[in-house]
């Protein structure tokens, strides 16, 4: 590991409102520009605040050309979709669907028993000859995540590896990395990500030395080319969320929750929808 990834942006994040009426931090969003490929959107979703209101949920909705991905920390979210699929996503656990040619799904979260509901949901983009490709679900419970701990450092890894220990996420085009990291104070950690591969962390509790720079939660951080992280604490823990994966670097056309490659593609699928074709 010779270089060293450094902070090319610290993001902010905005609230936004989705679904019926869930209020979200939203860290991006889907745009033309496609500046964090292969990542279309990160949202952190919480309902622990009177002023959030009644708790309300995403009402079924269509996908195409996506992959969702949902984290839950606490409470849950129950799910059903048009393929006849329904469960439970509880706490620890995560649903990682991909939505290929085209599902409409559901999505209502329920209160854990702290009272709080608490979670994350990232897209991540489909290649070109995967966008029309059949729906599937790689659903994992809390039990099957491995955690891997040493030296101050505790990861539950979802998709990727670390030191030989594999996530059960595979099969997934952008071969991402999708990590729950936790550091203990006055912890130093370096982890190999390859060049070439966009790296995200999403920084959500507590304070952290990323790359020589203090960052304090709630940030979403975008590391420049190189081949590995360093992160630090000092008095205080850090926990982050560490995503990274292969860009396709491909044109898209994001409408709403379709992200295609091209204008026609997007009008079909509003065609589609519109004629009741969508759902093969």
């Amino acid at each position: 590991m010779n270089k060293s990834r450094t902070i090319s942006q610290i993001i902010e994040p905005q609230t936004a409102i989705e679904g019926a009426g869930v209020r979200l931090l939203r860290s991006i969003a889907p745009k033309v520009s496609n500046l964090f490929d292969p990542f279309l959107l990160f949202d952190h979703f919480a309902f622990n605040d009177p002023l959030e209101g009644p708790l309300r949920g995403f009402p079924y909705h269509p996908h195409r050309g996506i992959e969702t991905v949902t984290y839950m920390l606490e409470g849950s979210t129950h799910h059903r979709d048009s393929l006849g699929n329904q469960g439970l996503i509880g706490p620890g656990d995560v649903q990682w669907m991909s939505s290929g040619r085209g599902i409409l799904h559901e999505e209502m979260p329920r209160r854990g028993e702290s009272g709080n509901i608490y979670g994350f949901q990232l897209w991540v983009n489909l290649p070109s000859h995967l966008k029309m490709s059949a729906p599937r679900y790689q659903e994992v419970t809390a039990s099957t995540i491995p955690t891997y701990e040493k030296d101050g450092v505790k990861i539950r890894i979802v998709a990727g590896t670390v030191d030989g220990v594999n996530g059960p996420v595979e099969d997934i085009a952008a071969s991402p990395l999708y990590m729950d990291v936790q550091l203990a104070p006055d912890t130093l950690w370096l982890f190999p990500i390859p060049s070439g591969h966009t790296a995200l962390a999403y920084v959500f509790d507590g304070e952290g030395v990323f790359s020589g720079e203090t960052v304090n939660a709630i940030r979403l951080l975008k590391f420049s080319d190189g081949d590995h992280i360093s992160v630090k604490t000092e008095n205080d823990t850090v926990r982050f969320m560490l995503i990274a994966g292969a860009p396709f670097k491909e044109p898209i056309v994001p409408y709403g929750p379709f992200v295609m490659n091209t204008l026609e593609e997007i009008q079909e699928t509003l065609k589609e929808l519109r004629n009741g074709t969508f759902i093969k």
